[in-house]
């Protein structure tokens, strides 16, 4: 993930209190607040709607860069992660687990079981064979 340095701070009393980010920066952080606000209204009928779309053929077209990454075994859920942009805190969260048991995952440090790769796919919007 990349860093953004010319994120600026304006403090108070020694304590940084506001922060003027980059649009770009900004409307990222919004389209991942959208997501999350999404996922807390997703129902069982929506995950069925979208595995059902899933068996009939539809996919999702991967800008090359992300599809590339995949063919060479780069760690599925982090290439999806980033190419949905969500962070590890955003996806950690909403899969029920924390942020360093992903990080090792996806550092291919410990592996995830079935129910956690399930949830890990709910979230990232994929099927769970696009996780293996």
């Amino acid at each position: 993930m990349k860093k953004h340095t010319d994120i600026q701070f304006i403090t108070k009393h020694g304590q940084r209190e506001w922060a003027i980010l980059p649009y770009a920066e900004y409307k990222r952080l919004r389209a991942c607040e959208k997501h999350s606000q999404q996922l807390e209204t997703i129902s069982d009928y929506d995950v069925a709607t979208f595995n059902q779309a899933l068996q009939q053929g539809v996919e999702e077209l991967v800008p090359e860069e992300y599809a590339k990454r995949l063919i060479a075994g780069e760690n599925a859920i982090r290439v999806w992660r980033e190419y949905r942009e969500l962070t590890q805190i955003f996806l950690a969260k909403h899969a029920g687990i924390s942020a360093a048991y992903l990080s090792q995952i996806e550092n291919g440090e410990r592996q995830a079981s079935l129910r956690v790769l399930k949830k890990l796919a709910t979230v990232l919007r994929v099927s769970l064979d696009d996780l293996s």
